[in-house]
């Protein structure tokens, strides 16, 4: 995984509730198992006809870029599914802002370097907002300070510090055991049955 770097970024604006992994990549995408592409169909039920794009869906609107999607609530609920973490993450989005994520899809989503941050609503409606008016506008999100700037004023977020440890260092769950070895056979040693 890459180290979880500050960002600075304009957003997507996604204000819809209860986005399921099915809308996020549907079902006949998940035949593959490689994370490479997926991002081309992210969305793919919103954003293509059979014949062409759906203007307008806001990842087809060429004025909203950037690597920060701020969405409804409960997002990614539904089945678990790990290719619509990467399907997000191929398509570039390195954070998600949000009220409420489903927990699986959270967890997903840490595991595999993308940042979900929990706001309250009424924060999450103001980022909405914002971005939808003044789609050139861009927040800062410090991972390592635990905050987003927004129009210069910090809004302070909350993560698990292991999370935010491995999202630092580029760590998967695997990673970071492989980088404690030395300390698991040196507690092994110290063991009296051995």
């Amino acid at each position: 995984m890459e180290r979880f770097k500050t960002i600075i970024s304009q957003c997507l604006p996604l204000d819809i509730d209860n986005i399921d992994t099915d809308q996020i990549i549907p079902a006949r995408f998940l035949k593959i198992s490689s994370r490479l592409n997926l991002g081309q169909n992210l969305f793919r039920d919103w954003r293509y006809y059979k014949n062409g794009k759906k203007t307008k869906f806001i990842l087809n609107n060429p004025k909203y870029t950037g690597e920060i999607l701020i969405t409804g609530q409960n997002f990614g609920c539904g089945s678990s599914r790990e290719h619509a973490v990467w399907a997000i993450m191929d398509y570039g989005i390195k954070a998600i802002i949000s009220n409420y994520f489903a927990d699986i899809f959270k967890q997903n989503a840490l595991n595999n370097g993308l940042l979900v941050i929990e706001l309250k609503q009424d924060i999450v409606n103001s980022l909405l907002n914002n971005s939808l008016k003044f789609p050139n506008s861009q927040l800062k999100i410090n991972l390592k300070k635990e905050y987003i700037e927004f129009k210069t004023k910090p809004i302070r977020f909350n993560i698990n510090s292991y999370n935010k440890n491995c999202l630092l260092k580029g760590y998967d769950d695997i990673d970071f055991l492989m980088n404690l070895k030395k300390k698991i056979i040196q507690f092994e040693n110290t063991l009296f049955y051995k």
